[in-house]
């Protein structure tokens, strides 16, 4: 199993690589566009703000991951990079995200603690491969101030005072807004499911 890292420079990816590696990956960590465009599935962890979409457009990577995603190549979006498959976020009017997805992120409405750190409950819809074997109700850990809104492909919902969008599943296109690498056996089994998948 081949499993390609998207390395922007605003994050720890050791977690993550650990993880895939624990499950038998074969793991490559890169910000060259050129093995972006040659991968077998590509994981894109997003850690920070929405902002650092820039330096993916900078380098030429926004690019090549379009193109992956358009050409059917699994691709996983973690936390950020969740949020990243949608056309923006107010947490960065005027930065595009990748655009997946039409809709556009927004910040938790006043009334709760931000940012929503911790375990929180997992709503899992039927019918989800990306998801397959985690229980419904199964925790996951989360820490994120900005979410995305429960869109038709939507196959987990969490509830931090309203409802958002945990995992996200169209095609060949995924997105989680926790943390997996940190999500004990949950997380493994989301990650077994990306290292699997293979596209119909």
């Amino acid at each position: 199993m081949l499993a390609t890292v998207i390395d922007y420079k605003a994050g720890n990816l050791t977690s993550v690589v650990k993880a895939l590696r624990h499950l038998g990956a074969q793991v490559t960590v890169t910000e060259s566009p050129f093995e972006i465009a040659g991968a077998e599935r590509v994981i894109l962890p997003g850690v920070g703000h929405f902002s650092a979409t820039v330096r993916l457009e900078k380098t030429g990577m926004a690019t090549a991951l379009r193109d992956i995603i358009g050409r059917g190549i699994p691709f996983l979006g973690i936390c950020v990079g969740l949020q990243w498959l949608f056309a923006g976020s107010t947490e960065a009017p005027g930065c595009g995200g990748l655009a997946a997805f039409p809709e556009s992120c927004g910040r938790f409405s006043p009334g709760r603690k931000i940012p929503h750190v911790g375990w929180n409950s997992l709503d899992i819809r039927p019918g989800s491969r990306l998801l397959a074997g985690v229980p419904n109700g199964a925790f996951a850990y989360f820490t994120h101030s900005y979410c995305a809104p429960l869109i038709a492909a939507t196959v987990a919902a969490t509830d931090y005072g309203e409802p958002f969008s945990a995992a996200i599943e169209r095609g060949n296109v995924m997105g989680v807004q926790f943390h997996p690498e940190k999500s004990g056996e949950t997380g493994l089994q989301v990650l077994r499911n990306f290292l699997e998948w293979r596209t119909c």
